[in-house]
C-alpha cells in the first residue's frame, strides 16, 4: 500500500467481535472464505460479497506474487469507486 502512497504501519489487526454491535452501511466481504465465514452483523444495512483472487494462495518468484498482489490492490480499488463513487 505505501507504494501508492497509504502508510499503514499504525494500523493493527482487529478481531470482529469488536465490531458485532457497530452499525455499518455496509458489510462487504471480498473472498469466499470470508463470505461464508463472516458472522452476522446484526446493525449492517446492506451486505455485499465480491470475490478476488486471494493473494495468499499466488505462487512464483517474490517479484510475480507482489505484481499479482498489486493487480489484486488495483482490481479492488476500481470495484470500489464503480459500486461506492455514486452513492
Amino acid at each position: 500500500m505505501a507504494e501508492i502512497g497509504i502508510d499503514l504501519s499504525s494500523h493493527r489487526s482487529k478481531h470482529l467481535q469488536e465490531f458485532l454491535e457497530d452499525e455499518f452501511d455496509y458489510v462487504v466481504t471480498v473472498c469466499d472464505n470470508a463470505k461464508e465465514a463472516c458472522p452476522y452483523f446484526p446493525h449492517a444495512k446492506k451486505r455485499i460479497h465480491k470475490s478476488f483472487s486471494d493473494p495468499s494462495k499466488f505462487t512464483g518468484s517474490e517479484d510475480k506474487i507482489l505484481k499479482g498482489v498489486a493487480a489484486v490492490r488495483e482490481e479492488i480499488k476500481k470495484w470500489i469507486e464503480d459500486t461506492f463513487d455514486n452513492q
